[in-house]
């Protein structure tokens, strides 16, 4: 296996467009002696294998350029959310105790502030420009170390998700192989850096020698702009992102001709946004990954996606999945379970914290903690998060399948769907709603409308109309905001008891 696939890929393809950059593409020969130089630079700060190095700031190329340093020298690409508060910053810099904090300069006094020694983005093209030359590398194998990902926390401390080499290769073959993607493919890179969407398409596609356009901050008029300047053939966002970019004026007049199809990740899609792709002919599917995983776990042609609507598909090539109950025994085909993975694309556990990996990981299998069926055919469809699934009256309800079904009112533009305590019932609905610009939400036409649709113990007995959801920097709504935003005030939009 080769670790060093910036080396390797200059020289394959030294003058092969990579990284499309600040209006201008680097060839992959740029792409290698960026690497080059910041192992340098680090090597000189007596940096060397295993040592923690992080960024705090939103997509540069500086990300890419410490990805693929790693292999150069051994240290580890840890990534902060930049949007983090500076307290939150702190502890997860105490965490993982990083040797070096590269920050922009909106973070530099966040990074400073954790005690570890920061480099700013100001003075990181000069300090490549006069870099050594880098070391020899150290010995590294397949099991070691490469990224450490921080899963979503939304409540709590992030767990470090630890990726050895091993998990990026076959991440990539498996995207690679199982998408059908190919040499003359181009995606945006829009979906933050520091998040584990990096390993979707960018590390894949750099494996294959293909092009990336970095997008320092998502926008979706400038979304637009890059997909047509860049040739984009590939859509890749979470569904909160492609709702913004349907919404946009720029939309309806943009040439996506050149696009081949679009995969959205992150969480279920609704159909209603998928649908104003197609209008614009663009052929839509939907993705699901975790940072444990690789990040893709799941392939289907836009045939089968077309026909199965809801499904993620079936297990990537190098992978097996199996829809469990409590107990570990699988669960009948058409049963809601919990999705459980295995293969070589399986993280190696969390970052000091063996319970939290005895509990992920178990008999060799990732249990992902989310609810699932697989059908006769082996087609997964998400349920939702287990966490999230609430009992109400003795009945499993599942918010994605309410957020799904509200998704097709036509004046609702984004909606969350939560468990809250109820006296009679233990647990009842509470639904959280944006109504598209211009539009007026009742809460009792709502409930109504989902009604006509699904059972009565699934129609949430609170609606809260809002101007806004909370959302993470990946882009998925944070439901614990919601929870504790509205839970209080939840009983002042009551609807009828259930029969």
């Amino acid at each position: 296996m080769i670790l060093d696939i910036a080396r390797r890929r200059a020289e394959l393809t030294p003058d092969r467009p990579a990284v499309y950059w600040q209006r201008r593409w680097l060839s992959y020969a740029d792409m290698d002696g960026r690497a080059e130089r910041l192992a340098g630079l680090l090597a000189a700060r007596g940096l060397g294998k295993g040592d923690r190095v992080s960024i705090l700031a939103p997509n540069h190329l500086a990300h890419l350029d410490l990805v693929l340093a790693t292999a150069k020298l051994g240290v580890v690409y840890t990534p902060f959310n930049y949007r983090l508060s500076a307290s939150e910053t702190r502890a997860i810099a105490d965490y993982v105790q990083p040797s070096l904090i590269l920050a922009d300069d909106a973070d530099v006094t966040v990074a400073r502030s954790t005690g570890a020694p920061v480099l700013p983005l100001a003075e990181y093209e000069p300090g490549l420009a006069s870099a050594a030359a880098a070391p020899p590398p150290p010995p590294l194998g397949p099991e070691d170390i490469q990224m450490i990902l921080f899963t979503g926390g939304t409540t709590g401390l992030p767990k470090g998700a630890m990726q050895p080499y091993r998990q990026g290769f076959y991440n990539a073959v498996n995207t690679i192989v199982s998408w059908g993607l190919r040499e003359d493919d181009c995606v945006v890179q829009a979906t933050p850096c520091f998040h584990a969407a990096l390993n979707a398409f960018s590390v894949p596609l750099y494996h294959l020698g293909a092009r990336i356009a970095l997008q320092p901050a998502f926008d979706p008029a400038d979304y637009l702009r890059l997909v047509s300047e860049a040739g984009a053939t590939i859509l890749f966002l979470v569904p909160t992102m492609y709702k913004m970019v349907a919404d946009d004026p720029a939309f309806a007049a943009t040439d996506l001709s050149a696009v081949r199809w679009a995969i959205s990740g992150g969480a279920p899609c609704p159909e209603p946004i998928q649908r104003a792709f197609r209008q614009r002919g663009v052929r839509f599917k939907q993705g699901y990954g975790l940072t444990e995983a690789g990040v893709n776990c799941f392939t289907m042609s836009l045939d089968e996606a077309e026909a199965h609507p809801a499904s993620v598909g079936k297990a990537i090539l190098h992978a097996r999945a199996e829809v469990r109950r409590e107990d570990g025994t699988p669960c009948p085909r058409g049963e809601v379970g919990e999705l459980t993975l295995a293969g070589p694309h399986v993280f190696a556990g969390y970052f000091e914290r063996p319970d939290e990996t005895a509990e992920a990981l178990r008999d060799g299998w990732l249990w992902t903690g989310d609810l699932a069926t697989m059908d006769q055919g082996g087609f997964v469809t998400i349920a939702g998060r287990r966490k999230e699934m609430f009992i109400s009256g003795g009945e499993n309800v599942f918010p994605a399948e309410v957020e799904n079904a509200l998704y097709h009112h036509p004046d609702v533009s984004e909606c969350a769907v939560l468990g809250v305590p109820d006296a009679r019932w233990g647990e009842v609905g509470l639904a959280v709603v944006v109504a598209r610009p211009g539009a007026a939400l009742d809460p009792d036409e709502l409930r109504g409308f989902l009604r006509r649709r699904l059972a009565r113990y699934k129609v949430p007995k609170h609606v809260q109309v809002t101007a806004r959801l909370p959302k993470s920097g990946a882009g998925k709504i944070l439901k614990e905001e919601l929870r504790q935003a509205f839970t209080g005030t939840a009983a002042t939009q009551e609807g009828e008891d259930r029969a």
